[in-house]
């Protein structure tokens, strides 16, 4: 049996679709470095602009307040 809260009804959309709108109706855009449709000078692009905004990732497994006691 499927129960939904009302309002939330209906089909959940994969989040290629997500992300497809997003950046047609937004100008968003939402790329994983490791997204094997990119070549890789494309994926380490991608790995440069987000190092250079958002600084490096996290490893594995470590929290921020982790990185932080280091």
């Amino acid at each position: 049996m499927k129960w939904l809260p009302k309002g939330y009804g209906g089909e959940r959309r994969s989040a290629e679709e997500v992300k497809k709108e997003g950046w047609r109706e937004q100008g968003l855009l939402v790329i994983s470095p490791t997204d094997p449709r990119l070549t890789w000078p494309e994926r380490e692009l991608v790995r440069q602009l987000g190092e250079k905004l958002y600084g490096r990732p996290q490893p594995a497994g470590c929290t921020p307040a982790k990185a932080g006691a280091r």
